[in-house]
């Protein structure tokens, strides 16, 4: 079996999983498993602050077998919470990616 092919049937499992282990929620996690590391994080220039928002920096993406650099973007903030920005955490032989959230 390739590596393409073992990664697609994890991602089915791992989202099937996820589907089942929320059932009663209304929106069911997806996971995102990638087969090696995201290349070097790129330099994004951070604009002035704005206000009522936080920047949310650039990040790679596992999009179709490949990583897909995708640019920083605002998110309104929330009043008593803290933005943790998404990151990809290493998961045995793969990459796992956390999504960013408000904490």
């Amino acid at each position: 079996m390739n590596k393409t092919f073992r990664l697609l049937i994890a991602n089915t499992v791992l989202i099937a999983a996820s589907v089942g282990a929320v059932a009663s929620a209304s929106a069911a996690e997806v996971v995102v498993i990638a087969p090696s590391a995201p290349p070097a994080e790129r330099f994004e220039a951070v604009p002035p602050a704005r206000v009522g928002y936080v920047w949310d920096r650039g990040h790679w993406r596992w999009d179709h077998g490949r990583y897909v650099w995708i640019g920083g973007h605002w998110q309104a903030e929330r009043v008593g919470y803290h933005w943790v920005p998404g990151h990809w955490v290493e998961h045995g032989p793969n990459y796992r990616w956390v999504a960013g959230h408000w904490a």
